[in-house]
C-alpha cells in the first residue's frame, strides 16, 4: 500500500470515527430525559447500536467525498466554488440520510410528512453543523500539515524536545528573472502551481514544514527519510512531476520551472511557538547548514547537493554521489563536506 493510499484511508477512517461519535453524542443528548416530538420514538440503546452501524457507513461516504474533492477538485476551482460544492454535497448527504431513515422507520407515513416531522429541523441542523465542523477541521489540519494539529492539541511539544531529522531546502532556480518577466501576479500563480505539484512528495512520506516565498522546506524523521531513499526520491519525483506538466507550464508561463535543493540531517529542537498563531517549529544548526548547502548549488552548477553525514547513512544507494569539496559555510567554524547527487543511468 502506497503512502498516498494510506493517507486516503486515514481520512476515511477519521470521518468514520467522527460521524460515529457525532451520532452517539446526538443519541445521548436526545435520549436522556427528553421526549421525541415525532412519531418515531428511539430507544436509547437501540439508537446507540444504530449509530455504531450508520456512523462508519455515512462517515466513509463523507471521507471518500473529501478525498475526491481534495485530489481532483481543489486545484481547479476557486474557494467560493469549493464552498458551493461542499454545500451541495452536504444537502445531498442529508437527503440520503433522510431517505435511508425513511426506509427503516417510515412505515405507513408519506416521505414529506416523515422528513418534516416536529423536531426534525434540529436534527438536520445538527448534521449539517457536524459536516461543516469536520470539513473545517480537515482544512485546519492541512494548514498545520501532517499530524501537527494533533500534536498541538495534545501539547506534545509545549516543552522543547530533540529529534533527529532530515531536511531539504527547495528553491526555484532563476526566480528573479521569472518574476521580472512574468510580473508579480502571474509569477505567484506559477509558484502556486509548482507547490501544488509538490504534493507528489507525500508518496515519499515527506512533511512540508514551511513555504518561504519561492522556497519550501521538507522534513522527515530520520527513519522515514532513509527508508527507500525517500529524502532523495522526493526531489526527483517532484522534478518528474514538473516535467510531466511541461506543456502546461510552457503554455501558461512560457518556461519550465526547475528547482535546486540541499539535503542534510542532524539533531534539532522541536517546540510549539506563538501565542496568537501557533506553529510547531524546528530550531538548530542542522537547519541553517541545510539552507547554506542549498545556496552552494549555484556555485557548483548542481541541482541537488547532500551533506556527507547524511550520505554516509544511506546504505546501498541507487544514486551516484560525487564529492565536491569540504567547504566552510558562512557562520560555521567547522567545514562541511558536500556531494552532488545524480541518478544512475
Amino acid at each position: 500500500m502506497t503512502f498516498k493510499t494510506k493517507r486516503r484511508w486515514r481520512t476515511v477512517r477519521d470521518y468514520s470515527l467522527g460521524w460515529t461519535l457525532a451520532f452517539i453524542y446526538l443519541c445521548i443528548v436526545r435520549g436522556e430525559g427528553t421526549q421525541e416530538l415525532g412519531s418515531v420514538q428511539f430507544e436509547f440503546w437501540d439508537s446507540i447500536v444504530t449509530s455504531l452501524m450508520m456512523g462508519p457507513f455515512f462517515g466513509s461516504i463523507s471521507g471518500i467525498a473529501h478525498v475526491l474533492m481534495m485530489e481532483y477538485g481543489y486545484k481547479q476551482i476557486s474557494l467560493l466554488r469549493l464552498i458551493i460544492w461542499r454545500a451541495t454535497y452536504a444537502l445531498l448527504f442529508l437527503t440520503s440520510m433522510i431517505l435511508l431513515a425513511f426506509t427503516i422507520y417510515g412505515k405507513e407515513m408519506k416521505l414529506l410528512d416523515f422528513a418534516f416531522e416536529p423536531g426534525s429541523f434540529a436534527i438536520y441542523l445538527y448534521i449539517l453543523t457536524v459536516d461543516v465542523f469536520m470539513f473545517g477541521l480537515m482544512q485546519v489540519s492541512l494548514f498545520f500539515g501532517g499530524n501537527n494539529l494533533v500534536k498541538l492539541l495534545t501539547g506534545k511539544f509545549y516543552s522543547p524536545k530533540e529529534e533527529e531529522r532530515v531536511f531539504m531546502f527547495l528553491d526555484l532556480k532563476s526566480s528573479t528573472q521569472h518574476a521580472e518577466r512574468l510580473g508579480h501576479i502571474k509569477y505567484s500563480k506559477m509558484i502556486q502551481d509548482c507547490f501544488n505539484d509538490l504534493g507528489v512528495v507525500v508518496e515519499n512520506e515527506s512533511e512540508i514544514y514551511q513555504y518561504v516565498g519561492d522556497e519550501v522546506i521538507l522534513t522527515w524523521n530520520l527513519a522515514d527519510g532513509l527508508r527507500n531513499e525517500n529524502c532523495i526520491n522526493a526531489y526527483y519525483n517532484f522534478q518528474a512531476q514538473l516535467e510531466k506538466r511541461k506543456a502546461y507550464y510552457q503554455k501558461q508561463y512560457d518556461c519550465q520551472p526547475h528547482f535546486k535543493a540541499g539535503l542534510n540531517e542532524g539533531v534539532v529542537t522541536v517546540t510549539e511557538v506563538g501565542k496568537y498563531k501557533k506553529e510547531i517549529a524546528y530550531h538548530g544548526d542542522t537547519i541553517n547548514t541545510t539552507a547554506r548547502i542549498q545556496e552552494k548549488c549555484n556555485d557548483y552548477g548542481e541541482e541537488l547537493l547532500i551533506s556527507e553525514n547524511l550520505k554516509d547513512k544511506i546504505l546501498d544507494s541507487s544514486f551516484r554521489f560525487h564529492k565536491l569539496d569540504s567547504i566552510a559555510l558562512k557562520g560555521k567554524e567547522q567545514v562541511v563536506t558536500i556531494y552532488s547527487v545524480s541518478q544512475s543511468k
